[in-house]
């Protein structure tokens, strides 16, 4: 799996806002084939958007219960 760089986090959101730009340019327009192909283009984009934010905040999370260690019997 492939990690989004979170440098990029900017540039995503453009690729966002574009998207869906062009999204309502094409159902005014009437293509909804076009249309359909940029939704599906905006959901992966915004689900990239939503993994890069989870990853970001659990690595900023405080680590709180590591459990306690075990010793297991042969």
């Amino acid at each position: 799996m492939l990690r989004i760089d979170p440098g990029q986090r900017k540039r995503l959101i453009e690729i966002i806002h574009s998207l869906t730009d062009r999204f309502k340019e094409a159902k005014l327009n009437g293509w909804l084939g076009e249309a359909e192909g940029l939704q599906v283009s905006l959901q992966a984009a915004s689900k990239k958007l939503a993994a890069m934010d989870q990853t970001r905040a659990r690595s900023k999370a405080p680590v709180t219960d590591l459990g306690i260690p075990q010793i297991r019997q042969p």
